[in-house]
């Protein structure tokens, strides 16, 4: 769809003729007429309706102004904040889980940085549940968090990336070696992520049946503290494939098999629908762009 025939549209519209859209718009009649038709072609719809008493818009026409009033907006603010001149300044708030802020925050950053030199990035590193209570408020301009497997009300939510899980311990922990069932891992400290996130879920569903034989399970909303405790050999963790992925190469951990395979853990860039500003779009679809080409 040609923004130049919505805003021919736009114009015949508010003054209501053909003839003075064309001096308007410094453009012939019959050129104005081809745009209003090409676009009724693409939409299926007439959208103007010409007598004796003028041109008056259809019920369709009606319909269009506001969805093609946004789209013109839309296309401004792209202009806008693409042109050298019109760099955009202020400061937008990101809320990041800490899985994704230890694996691609600094490069989100640097690159963010490259693309608007003149915004400041206020960034916040939380929990997917609290990330999405600031958006709800207007706290966070945009989150990149585990996607939710029930659509978010209010939100735009677009896929970003995902991580399958997996169990690791540090190779020295006595016994990891025989670890071969569920049954075999509940003799030992299990380390994962706080009670509200995805993979402490998952724990919690897959050792129900355990009853009071279910393993202790310790929590911790850091990804490096969660690191240093299975590299110490505290217990073993079950964590997103990624951020053990330098240990088990240098064999410092191992991953265990022969564990029940968990589903991989879905990442999503998100922020409010009723935000109009294209710049979290551009942050998010930087994002997936980086993550899919350094994968």
């Amino acid at each position: 769809m040609r923004i130049r025939n919505l805003n021919t549209f736009l114009t015949v519209a508010r003054l209501g003729s053909f003839h003075a859209a064309a001096a308007q718009l410094h453009a012939s009649q019959p050129a104005i007429s081809a745009r209003i038709a090409a676009l009724e072609e693409e939409l299926n719809v007439q959208l103007f309706i010409r007598d004796k008493r003028g041109t008056h818009l259809t019920s369709r026409g009606t319909q269009l102004i506001p969805y093609a009033e946004k789209l013109l907006s839309i296309n401004r603010e792209m202009r806008a904040q693409l042109a050298d001149d019109s760099l955009e300044r202020g400061t937008i708030r990101v809320g990041i889980v800490d899985t994704l802020a230890h694996l691609w925050l600094a490069k989100l950053l640097s690159t963010w940085h490259d693309e608007h030199p003149l915004i400041a990035f206020e960034l916040i590193v939380d929990t997917t549940s609290s990330l999405i209570e600031q958006l709800k408020s207007s706290e966070l301009d945009l989150a990149l968090m585990v996607a939710d497997e029930h659509p978010l009300p209010n939100f735009v939510t677009e896929p970003l990336c995902s991580y399958p899980q997996c169990w690791v311990a540090c190779k020295s922990l006595d016994g990891v070696e025989k670890i071969n069932s569920l049954e075999d891992l509940s003799k030992f400290q299990l380390l994962s992520f706080t009670h509200r996130s995805r993979p402490r879920q998952y724990l919690s569903e897959l050792f129900r049946p355990l009853g009071e034989q279910a393993p202790v399970i310790h929590s911790c909303s850091s990804v490096p503290s969660l690191l240093s405790l299975v590299e110490q050999g505290v217990g073993v963790a079950f964590m997103p494939e990624p951020l053990v992925r330098s240990g088990i190469d240098t064999r410092q951990l191992v991953a265990i098999n022969g564990l029940p395979k968990a589903p991989a853990l879905n990442f999503c860039c998100a922020w409010r629908l009723d935000d109009d500003r294209i710049l979290p779009r551009l942050l998010a679809d930087t994002a997936r762009k980086m993550i899919k080409n350094q994968q």
